[in-house]
């Protein structure tokens, strides 16, 4: 699987040579440059919009650079480490280093709010903005890429088994489904690398722990990692693995191959995977469908965030206004952010973009089937806010160890989950939530 959570992350850096407290439409010394760095696809989408912007404001100028990963996470924090020093004017943070961020480095962010960005509190997807607010009630990010989790399956494989995809309405109805896959088709319901699960091989994990408004930790910052839901959330896996519909996809292109051979009836990914899959196996045009995927309970959520990036602007910048600027201008006009979309493969966070007729058009790769729409029917039905905290590494590791135990040990979920949850609490000085 590709882990588009650690491919995205953009830095906008500020030239130390021009003056002072400038602003965007009065620059005292020549134009003002910041300077993006990010990696491929994202930074094409920032590059293509950056030429438009720097022709409506001719005193500021952008330059985009393809930086790399995982550099820019390191760059990001040791600037943060030391007091800011080399930090440009604009941070592209993923939502898993953001609280961190936040948390551990005060005023290395600059609080938003002080350049107008409440006002577009009520403009993006629902579970966001909280997630980009501080203890304080700042601002410290703007929403730009979202990604719901969607349930991509092959219809041919469905079809030989006689099963009808959209029919299933619950992860146990799914179980049920992928027990008659197996034996009709040889198929796996989906694959996961069970030995080493982490990051991009969690997110199914995270995303059954969404469905049901829940995650590592809950609003206050305690620990729910040992809680019903993630007990739920892990005995569904069990429940899979133990039936034999989940391949092991460890090992280097396991999963491509499985992938080309037929071997996996479900990609559990998220809306990237729209541009994705078609990149990966043209070949396989017309054999995939998506839906969002099945609730945890009858009835219950079917949508989840799986994740999501922001742009921050940096708390040292000499040149806030002109990057918040810039920021404003990519991320709240959605003509603009659809032509990021476009360029850069980026599934936006504002709403009004999803009025565009991309997000309703046919797409052959799919069966003509409006694939877009799936994701944007899951952001109207509004997905709960996600609290990774800045111990979200931490929660994540346990959380790891602890689906691996399941997986390939046979352990009981919330047994595993206790001890996950105890060592989490130990080791964050956090406080377990009641219940």
């Amino acid at each position: 699987m590709i882990n588009r959570r650690a491919a995205l992350a953009v830095v906008l850096t500020g030239a130390l040579a021009a003056a002072c407290g400038s602003s965007p439409d009065a620059a005292q010394n020549g134009p003002v440059t910041i300077t993006v760095w990010s990696w491929k696809p994202a930074s094409e989408g920032l590059a293509a919009v950056a030429k438009d912007f720097e022709k409506a404001n001719p005193n500021i100028k952008v330059n985009v650079q393809a930086i790399g990963n995982p550099a820019i996470w390191d760059k990001i924090t040791v600037g943060m480490a030391s007091g800011g020093k080399g930090l440009g004017d604009v941070l592209h943070i993923g939502i898993d280093y953001l609280p961190g961020y936040m948390d551990k480095f005060p005023g290395g962010l600059a609080d938003l709010r002080k350049l107008g960005a409440d006002k577009y509190k009520d403009a993006f997807a629902k579970g966001l903005w909280p997630t980009v607010t501080g203890k304080d009630g700042g601002v410290y990010a703007m929403p730009w890429e979202v990604n719901p989790v969607g349930f991509f399956y092959r219809k041919d494989l469905f079809d030989k088994a006689g099963l009808d995809a959209e029919k299933i309405t619950t992860w146990d109805e799914a179980i049920e489904a992928g027990k008659k896959l197996k034996e009709k088709t040889g198929a796996f319901l989906l694959g996961l690398n069970k030995p080493a699960a982490g990051n991009v091989d969690m997110d199914l994990y995270q995303s059954l722990l969404q469905q049901q408004g829940a995650f590592y930790f809950n609003r206050e910052g305690e620990v729910t990692l040992g809680s019903a839901p993630a007990v739920q959330a892990m005995t569904l896996l069990k429940k899979m693995n133990d039936a034999g519909i989940i391949a092991d996809t460890s090992g280097e292109g396991t999963a491509k191959q499985m992938i080309s051979d037929g071997k996996l009836a479900v990609l559990p990914w998220a809306a990237w995977a729209v541009s994705y899959i078609p990149e990966m196996r043209p070949e396989q045009k017309g054999l995939w469908r998506v839906m969002q995927p099945p609730a945890v309970t009858p009835g219950g959520k079917r949508a989840a965030i799986v994740n999501s990036t922001h742009l921050s602007v940096s708390g040292t910048s000499t040149h806030q206004k002109e990057a918040y600027a810039f920021v404003e201008y990519a991320l709240t006009k959605p003509e603009v952010i659809n032509k990021v979309f476009t360029e850069g493969g980026v599934f936006p966070a504002l709403t009004a973009a999803y009025s565009d007729p991309r997000f309703t058009a046919p797409q052959p790769y799919f069966g003509d089937q409006p694939a877009l729409k799936t994701f944007v029917d899951a952001l109207t039905e509004g997905a709960d806010a996600t609290y990774y905290s800045g111990d979200y590494a931490r929660a994540l590791k346990l959380a790891s160890d602890a689906q691996t135990k399941v997986l390939l040990k046979g352990a009981d979920p919330a047994a595993a989950l206790t001890e996950a949850a105890t060592q989490l609490a130990q080791q964050t000085n956090r406080k377990p939530a009641a219940g």
